[in-house]
């Protein structure tokens, strides 16, 4: 996931951002027919992330997810994965996190610690994060970027359905 946000006016001490969703993706791999990774991204994310500057290792960040906009360049496979076999993007129309324990200095590479929800189930997540910079726009918005990754298990979330090869193995991998 790279995320990249704008500065929103200040209430009381706490910092407000708002998740600029041109600037931002949520990308994922998944090992598939065990002979390759399909890469994908979900687009318009949006969010916001609030922190005051003096305690700036306990913000409230939340992040809403489309599962609509799942892109795997295979529209074929992009209507599977919104079915009810996967996503069933009827029903639970986006992914939610919520951060809200930071490790590690927010200036540099730190750890995330929040809630993820992906259909309806709600599990821990831990997210490696990279502070890519901070400065103004050509217009004189301040912006702020960061870069992260986990890994989790898509069958902890329900998406369990699977195909066994004829060669041996399956058609897609569990880890994400």
């Amino acid at each position: 996931m790279t995320a990249v946000a704008q500065k929103q006016p200040e209430a009381a001490k706490a910092v407000a951002w708002q998740v600029d969703p041109a600037h931002t993706d949520v990308e994922f791999a998944v090992r598939h027919l065990m002979v390759s990774n399909v890469k994908g991204h979900f687009g318009n994310v949006t969010g916001t992330v609030e922190f005051d500057e003096q305690h700036p290792l306990a913000p409230r960040i939340r992040a809403s997810i489309p599962v609509a906009t799942i892109d795997t360049r295979s529209e074929q496979r992009d209507t599977h994965l919104r079915s009810g076999d996967f996503f069933a993007v009827d029903a639970y129309p986006t992914i939610e996190f919520e951060g809200g324990r930071i490790t590690d200095d927010p200036r540099g590479d730190f750890k995330l610690s929040g809630k993820i929800t992906i259909k309806g189930v709600s599990r821990g997540i831990v997210l490696d994060v990279t502070t890519e910079g901070r400065g103004q726009d050509p217009w004189g918005n301040d912006r702020i970027g960061y870069s992260a990754t986990a890994r989790l298990d898509r069958k902890d979330f329900g998406l369990t359905w699977n195909q066994i090869l004829e060669a041996g193995g399956v058609a897609v991998g569990d880890t994400v």
